[in-house]
């Protein structure tokens, strides 16, 4: 993560002075010119903004869901998705998500149930599981409140609105507690 806010900040010095730190960064729409010749410069301007915010949330929701299956894992075995841990309707829910990707002729995302989780339900596995996450995170109440903050900022990333300068420190921040309730 902290890489990832530095990755960020050189972004935003390379656009202040319009440098090019040469650092391998590629931007995938003037690579896509020949498809997408209609996007006007804000939006792609926007986008180069907001991709940093993406990989940032893309990456700790990839970390939680790993979290709780080696937890649950380890305390269930492998097969923790079919054991008591996870709530029948959560299980069911999710499921179906699944098989309606599977329906639709895309490439699955993943073969993990856990993979078709919202990031809400992710927090509920948590709290559900409590006696095996509290040796992991300071505070039950913390974990909801850090989760609940993510997840309001998650909406704008994942539906392509640009955050304000208060929500990315605010990102930033909820981020710090996140790791801080592992501590």
């Amino acid at each position: 993560m902290t890489s990832q806010l530095i990755e960020h900040e050189l972004d935003q010095v390379e656009k202040k002075y319009g440098i090019d730190l040469s650092r391998g960064h590629k931007n995938t729409i003037e690579a896509d010119e020949t498809y997408y010749p209609q996007i006007e410069q804000d939006i792609k301007n926007e986008a180069a903004i907001m991709a940093p915010h993406y990989e940032t949330f893309y990456s700790l929701e990839k970390t939680v869901r790993r979290l709780i299956t080696a937890t649950l894992s380890a305390a269930e075995g492998t097969n923790w998705w079919l054991s008591h841990r996870i709530k029948a309707e959560l299980r069911k829910v999710a499921e179906e998500r699944q098989k309606r990707e599977i329906d639709s002729a895309v490439t699955p995302r993943s073969e993990e149930p856990i993979d078709f989780c919202t990031f809400g339900e992710l927090g509920e596995i948590i709290k559900n599981n409590w006696d095996v996450f509290a040796s992991i995170f300071s505070s039950i109440k913390a974990v909801e409140r850090v989760m609940s903050n993510l997840n309001i900022l998650r909406g704008p990333i994942a539906h392509c609105s640009q955050l304000a300068d208060d929500e990315i420190v605010r990102l930033q921040l909820t981020m710090r507690d996140w790791f801080r309730l592992m501590e």
